[in-house]
């Protein structure tokens, strides 16, 4: 039986400072952090994008998936030696799991590699009212959701679980090469049944996927191809 993975959304912001640091200073600090996702992807997903442009609180998202709590901390912890690390707050963070879904049959115990251009990222917290409804009146409504998301086959889900991990419940990652088709499939969705059970779904993140060294290129500008 495929085992369920520990998987890490974590959110950079580099302190505007480190930009004005010598040319040959900052390459080091970037040197030192591909060391260590190099290390860590050696055998475990990892993905970077980028958020320069698209939100003003955050200029980075690294996505990691092992198959335990250990190895994301452990990956984390050598992270933090890395000369860039100490130019970087984490305004955000996710930590969540894998799981099957009650009301799909599709199994994803893993995340896929990444296929699209952009990643849509939201942490989820559902009412209260929706545990206290019987199963399969959650089972009936979910159906709904699930139809229309499949009007939008050019959309992909990711849904990691968060219950007694983190502050939210879920983390939500939908990838799409459009913004477009994510805005109209998030709009729809709007006016299901189920939309009138959610509490929280806040922030959200628009990130553009790209190596990690062509990610940590755009936190000064350097010009790195694809």
């Amino acid at each position: 039986m495929p085992s369920r993975h520990a998987v890490k959304f974590t959110f950079l912001k580099v302190d505007p400072a480190w930009r004005r640091l010598p040319d040959e200073e900052r390459a080091e600090h970037k040197l030192e952090f591909m060391a260590a996702c190099a290390d860590f992807a050696d055998g475990h997903l990892l993905r970077a994008y980028s958020t320069v442009g698209l939100r003003g609180d955050c200029d980075a998202l690294i996505m990691t998936q092992a198959e335990n709590m250990e190895r994301i901390h452990e990956f984390h912890v050598v992270l933090n030696q890395s000369g860039l690390m100490k130019w970087c707050e984490i305004p955000y963070s996710y930590l969540a799991m894998t799981k099957e879904s009650e009301y799909s049959d599709e199994e994803r115990l893993e995340l896929r590699e990444g296929h699209s251009k952009y990643l849509f990222v939201y942490p989820f917290v559902k009412t209260r009212e929706w545990y206290a409804l019987p199963a399969d009146e959650r089972w009936r409504i979910m159906q709904e959701h699930i139809t229309v998301g499949r009007e939008f086959p050019m959309v992909d889900l990711n849904t990691t679980y968060s219950f007694g991990l983190d502050d939210q419940e879920f983390v939500v990652a939908f990838e799409a090469d459009n913004p477009a088709d994510f805005l109209d499939l998030v709009q729809k969705l709007r006016t299901t049944e189920s939309s009138l059970y959610t509490k929280r779904d806040t922030p959200t993140f628009t990130c553009v996927a790209g190596s990690l060294e062509r990610v940590l290129g755009t936190l000064d500008g350097e010009v790195v191809s694809s």
